[in-house]
């Protein structure tokens, strides 16, 4: 029987890489990712002397636009890139990126091991909107960030499972 993997809430991490991927960028750990959505829309095709339906073909792609959200911190990276891409005419500045989903942590020998269980790749990413945090001296939630990102294409991955992971196939 296959074991069934248990998605925990705040177990991904972002890691964003140059356009070629030789260079790691930005990789951090978010409070939410939004936007893992894909939509086709067919082409409708009606052929003459058929009048009983319609034909349907693959049409082009969408891709809905990913939101991240983090608590604010230190680090820069999200709006150096941000305002790179907007106002330091370096425009369209795309970078590839990838967000890792973890299952529950395996822990082997005294250790404590991530287990990722989920990988999505994305092309030609391109940030969008940045929005700060709201400030309220009254507030007493963590002040959040908000990156915007549109991209060229998603794909999912599936890491093989650990225990099978150095194994030979049969």
């Amino acid at each position: 029987m296959a074991e069934v993997s248990e998605f925990v809430a705040f177990r991904f991490k972002v890691n964003l890489y140059n356009s070629d991927q030789s260079s790691l960028l930005c990789s951090g750990y978010f409070s939410e990712v939004t936007g893992f959505e894909a939509t086709m829309e067919p082409k409708v095709i009606n052929e003459g002397g058929h009048n009983w339906g319609e034909h349907h073909r693959s049409g082009p792609t969408k891709f809905a636009p990913i939101i991240l959200k983090r608590g604010v911190t230190d680090i820069n990276d999200l709006w150096s890139w941000f305002d790179i891409t907007t106002r330091q005419a370096n425009y369209g500045y795309r970078l590839s990126g990838e967000i890792i989903v973890f299952g529950n942590p395996s822990v082997s020998g005294g250790s404590v091991t991530d287990n990722a269980v989920l990988v999505w790749k994305l092309s030609g990413v391109l940030p969008t909107k940045f929005k700060g945090p709201d400030l309220s001296a009254t507030a007493s939630q963590v002040a959040i960030e908000e990156l915007q990102l549109v991209h060229q294409g998603l794909e999912l991955q599936r890491p093989a499972p650990a225990s099978t992971q150095g194994r030979g196939t049969a």
